[in-house]
């Protein structure tokens, strides 16, 4: 009778676990959701969005992401609002521009708090004054570079529209040579890049996080994607999140990932790189709100009505305090 008791609950289980199989299977090949984030540079700073790419935390939270490059933030928030990309860094100032034109970018999130960005001149340019009449490299108007440098010129007494001349170069390898062929007198370079220029003879003339306070690596969208499609949002942040924790628990794993996209395989920049970043990227990377003098500076000289509105009206911060208060981003630090 016992006997036959068990062989009924096993015989129950197995069917049971044998109608379960498919609908099994079928959760686990459910298609992943397609977005398009945007690559602004071939630099250390993007690293972010390759590691969840490599190390497959996109396809964890349900997403297919394809990484396009594109340059700078005006490429960048036009690619946005037109919907060829869901997500990417977009410069604050540039974000403000174009919400105060009628667009909805919203900032939900800031992963770095300062730029690791420096103007790398020829020798013979001594003090930020001798730029005048100069020619200078940035990726393109209305980047994050074209924003720094044009408000520290700015700083040391000098017209930036007028007293300089900058010239669109995409991408730092492409400044650097730019720089080294004579093209310009002065080129806007992130690590591993003016580390390389300092090699090759050139000298740091401003390093812009001494010069200004600015957050940057935003992850910005369009408020008719938090309003329509808010799940998809989520999990774009969630892996974003989680791809800084893997990052920085992961040395030789990110070292590989930044030799590939940079197609760099000199060592001592790949760990040059990895101190800064792991340093620099922020564990729990709400939007940053304050300390944002420069930017509404900027945004001031051609919108003066930007004086009148909060930074709040630029962010939101509603995504990583989910992911902060639930405790997601503390278990991803207690994990070995």
């Amino acid at each position: 009778m016992v006997k036959a008791s068990v062989e009924k609950i096993l015989f129950v289980t197995l069917i049971a676990g044998l109608i379960g199989l498919p609908l099994f299977a079928q959760a686990q090949d459910k298609p992943l959701k397609k977005i398009s984030w945007g690559v602004t540079s071939l630099s250390a700073s993007n690293w972010i969005p390759w590691i969840a790419k490599d190390a497959k935390i996109y396809e964890k939270y349900g997403l297919d992401v394809q990484l396009i490059l594109v340059k700078g933030s005006g490429q960048t928030s036009a690619a946005i609002l037109g919907g060829s990309l869901f997500a990417a860094p977009v410069a604050l100032p540039q974000l403000m521009l174009a919400d105060l034109g009628g667009a909805d970018l919203i900032n939900v999130a800031h992963t770095v708090p300062g730029v690791q960005s420096k103007l790398l001149v020829k020798s013979e340019i001594r003090r930020p004054e001798e730029l005048k009449g100069r020619k200078i490299a940035t990726s393109s108007l209305g980047s994050l570079g074209d924003f720094l440098f044009k408000y520290i010129i700015r700083k040391h007494g000098m017209d930036p529209n007028r007293d300089v001349t900058w010239i669109s170069i995409g991408t730092p390898s492409e400044r650097l040579q730019a720089l080294s062929s004579g093209v310009v007198d002065a080129a806007d370079l992130s690590y591993p890049a003016d580390a390389q220029g300092e090699r090759l003879g050139f000298k740091v003339l401003i390093d812009a996080r001494k010069e200004v306070v600015y957050p940057s690596m935003s992850v910005v969208t369009r408020r008719k994607s938090i309003v329509e499609d808010r799940d998809t949002v989520m999990r774009m942040v969630r892996s974003h999140v989680e791809g800084i924790a893997y990052f920085k628990a992961h040395k030789d794993f990110s070292m590989k990932v930044l030799s590939k996209y940079l197609r760099m395989n000199d060592k001592d920049l790949l760990e040059g790189s990895y101190e800064i970043f792991k340093q620099d990227f922020i564990s729990v990377p709400y939007p940053i709100m304050k300390g944002l003098e420069a930017t509404y500076d900027y945004v001031a000289t051609s919108r003066p009505e930007i004086r009148g509105r909060k930074p709040e009206e630029f962010m939101d911060p509603s995504f990583i305090a989910e992911l902060d208060k639930s405790g997601f981003i503390k278990k991803l630090y207690e994990q070995k």
